[in-house]
């Protein structure tokens, strides 16, 4: 087991293979506070890193400093309202208007195995793979509890923390704040590695050194965001992809967040992360209990490829789940970039015969197939089958592409609502919106309330009747807004502060239900792209659409940002037509190939109308796909080179487990007159076994390859690029 509580020094040790988490309880009034989180260590006796024994000392031997003390000792849980003047991360108002509240350390228990966190995404285990500290603290004035858990995931190198929040009082309490996890440690240099970007443009890297005060980001929309993604890490001033200390940290939860890092007085740092504190306010009644969504820890001291190794490894095996949990996904074709809104029956087809005899696996029918849907300003909230355009029915048309040997998918938007709608007209107050003020509209739609049970009912029952009525394998939900206008109808003045968390609950019951009911059906989640790119719908859908913005080379950076906390196999990635939609770019076919193959592969394309050298690489791409997808899906992945950074070109790899083969693709974005070959040192192979590049006579050691490196070579143009398979002799 991977924790220990040493009773004489009060210390719990949490230790994965190559990490320890320390918490300690100090003084007569049991303050809990944190020791250590780093390095794995061998010794236990770390109670004099929490400075208890130097001014201003413990309140027991220092009464009249108590405040001096809460202001600069390690906390582990920090409150509001005491003497501690840094960001609290629970932060609780009475019904009397009083914000003060003190937690002190009750019980514990150790046990193998996890809970599940009600109504919430949760990471899970085998009872063998993890094992869970849960820490009791109490305010006794409230009559509070919190309870403060860790599960230890010892290969992947991961602590998952989360809290719960118990009233067993008889008066209200109005919880305002309630982090998913706090840190306070010494600053050594950090700096703070975040992932912002907006529509199209999505998690690209962020890197700034830690300054004095408050820094962070976070989400107000009622998603996770294009613009700031709900991970950070803390990176010592040296560190690089493969030296020095990280610590990040990610929520699994897709709707408003906080993380932040405060520089304290004594330059110490508090970090925290949770639910955003924005439209934020939970009633907590007597007896009623709070679940905060899991925030997921980890530490590397070998850089930003270790702790992309322990996520990659964690939401691969904790996080998601279902029938193409392991396995190869249907290369398919989504008719979104072909048509638009503009197809019929036979058009579908069209592009099915063709898709079907390059190889291609599945049809997926995007937006426009329902209610009266020729354009974004209608229909949302109509799930019925559109007959002007699909006179047949699903069940016709999803037959006719099974014949062809391909398997059907389709689209929903199930959260959306458009005012010239019938659901609207019928239930104007299922929309989200503050009485006596019109909501603001975003692509024509209003948000449907989701912390209301009919209306979640509602939407579900639409959905199944479409599925059940064929052959249906795939299922691509979409969310083209955020959330504004907060209000819903049926929530009473007090809890209005608990619309945005009970709307993310409602989305996750709806979800849940999906992959219950059809479990041989495979989700994909997409938010205008990739703007609820997360953990928490990852436990749901094995694969997210990464971006709107489908040309290869803008897809460089933010598929770069993506796969540094996210396995390859999650990313939703396709070869677009050209000149590229979104930029009006043109880039070889060939290239867009390459880097789709670093995602779930498909196509975003007409194929009845692409240049005939185009189509006939199809087949191409096809093969590469069915001969490297095991090795993408389940190998080690590597950032060699950033076109982030240096502009000029980008390198990654993957590695098998066992180390006998590995993939590198390398994009040349911009060429130059005078160049020599690129160079670059590979990663992850075994130093002593030789390797052969396929197609080459070239062999070279494991140990010259990472080390010496190999010459990319010198290409024409731009936007080109290059596979090279390594196998090992």
């Amino acid at each position: 087991m991977g924790i220990k509580y040493f009773e004489k020094e009060r210390i719990f040790k949490l230790d994965t293979q190559c990490t320890s988490y320390f918490i300690g309880v100090v003084d007569e009034e049991k303050f809990l506070g944190h020791v250590y989180y780093g390095k794995r260590l061998s010794e236990h006796k770390l109670n004099y890193l929490l400075r208890v024994d130097e001014p201003p000392f413990v309140p027991s031997k220092n009464e009249r400093e108590r405040v001096s003390f809460l202001d600069a000792f390690a906390m582990e849980y920090p409150t509001h309202g005491v003497g501690d003047y840094r960001e609290a991360a629970l932060r609780v108002r009475t019904k009397e208007g009083y914000h003060a509240c003190s937690l002190h350390y009750v019980s514990h228990e150790i046990f193998e195995g996890k809970k599940k966190i009600p109504g919430l995404p949760t990471s899970f285990a085998e009872e063998s793979e993890c094992s869970t500290l849960e820490i009791v603290c109490q305010d006794s004035l409230l009559n509070l509890k919190v309870t403060l858990s860790y599960s230890v995931f010892e290969n992947e190198d991961v602590i998952t923390r989360h809290v719960v929040v118990a009233n067993g009082g008889k008066d209200i309490i109005r919880i305002e704040k309630a982090a998913s996890m706090s840190l306070d440690m010494d600053n050594r240099d950090f700096e703070m590695l975040t992932l912002h970007g907006s529509w199209a443009r999505e998690r690209h890297k962020q890197r700034r050194k830690l300054g004095a005060g408050y820094q962070g980001i976070s989400s107000g929309r009622g998603e996770s965001s294009h613009q700031n993604h709900p991970f950070m890490a803390l990176l010592t001033g040296s560190c690089t992809q493969e030296q020095g200390e990280v610590y990040g940290v990610q929520m699994m939860y897709s709707g408003n967040f906080d993380i932040q890092a405060e520089v304290s007085q004594f330059n110490s740092v508090r970090w925290q992360a949770g639910i955003g504190t924005n439209d934020f306010c939970w009633v907590l009644g007597p007896e009623e209990r709070f679940y905060t969504p899991e925030a997921l820890l980890t530490y590397s001291d070998e850089g930003i490829d270790k702790m992309t190794a322990n996520y990659h490894a964690f939401i691969k095996n904790h996080v998601i789940r279902g029938k193409y949990k392991d396995k190869k996904r249907p290369i398919l074709i989504n008719n979104w970039e072909a048509t638009y809104f503009e197809f019929d029956t036979e058009k579908l087809l069209s592009i099915a015969r063709e898709a079907a005899g390059l190889g291609i696996e599945m049809l997926v029918l995007d937006d426009g197939w329902f209610g009266k849907r020729n354009w974004d300003d209608s229909s949302l909230g109509d799930w019925q089958v559109n007959k002007e355009k699909l006179p047949e029915g699903l069940s016709y048309l999803a037959r006719e592409i099974n014949k062809l040997g391909m398997k059907f998918g389709i689209w929903f938007e199930p959260e959306m609502v458009s005012p010239d709608s019938n659901l609207y007209r019928e239930h104007p107050d299922w929309a989200i919106a503050v009485p006596g003020r019109a909501p603001g509209m975003a692509r024509s739609q209003y948000v449907l309330d989701f912390s209301r049970k009919e209306v979640v009912d509602h939407i579900w029952k639409q959905m199944e009747t479409v599925l059940r009525s064929a052959n249906v394998e795939y299922v691509k939900w979409d969310m083209n807004r955020p959330l504004s206008d907060l209000g819903s109808a049926a929530l009473p003045c007090e809890k209005q502060g608990e619309l945005v968390h009970r709307y993310m609950l409602g989305v996750y019951e709806l979800q849940e239900r999906l992959v219950s009911n059809f479990p041989d059906v495979l989700l994909e989640n997409c938010s205008s792209g990739g703007a609820r790119f997360d953990t928490g719908m990852l436990y749901y859908s094995p694969q997210i659409w990464c971006s709107d913005d489908t040309d290869a080379i803008e897809r460089l950076a933010i598929q770069e940002g993506t796969a540094m906390i996210y396995p390859l196999s999650t990313i939703g990635a396709h070869v677009s037509d050209c000149p590229n939609h979104a930029v009006g770019r043109i880039t070889p076919f060939e290239t867009r190939g390459y880097v789709a193959l670093a995602g779930t592969f498909g196509y975003e394309l007409d194929v009845t109308k692409i240049p005939e050298k185009d189509r006939q690489m199809i087949p191409e791409q096809v093969a590469l796909y069915h001969k490297y997808n095991d090795l993408v899906r389940n190998g080690d992945y590597y950032r060699l080179k950033s076109a982030q950074d240096n502009h000029l070109f980008d390198c990654w790899q993957v590695v098998s487990k066992d180390k006998r083969e590995s993939l590198v693709t390398w994009i040349q974005v911009l060429g130059g007159p005078g160049r020599r070959s690129g160079f670059v040192r590979l990663k992850g192979l075994a130093p002593d076994k030789r390797y052969r590049i396929e197609g080459g006579n070239m062999a070279l050691s494991g140990d010259a390859l990472m080390h010496a490196g190999i010459c990319m070579p010198v290409m024409s143009g731009d936007f080109v690029g290059k596979l090279i398979h390594l196998i090992q002799e």
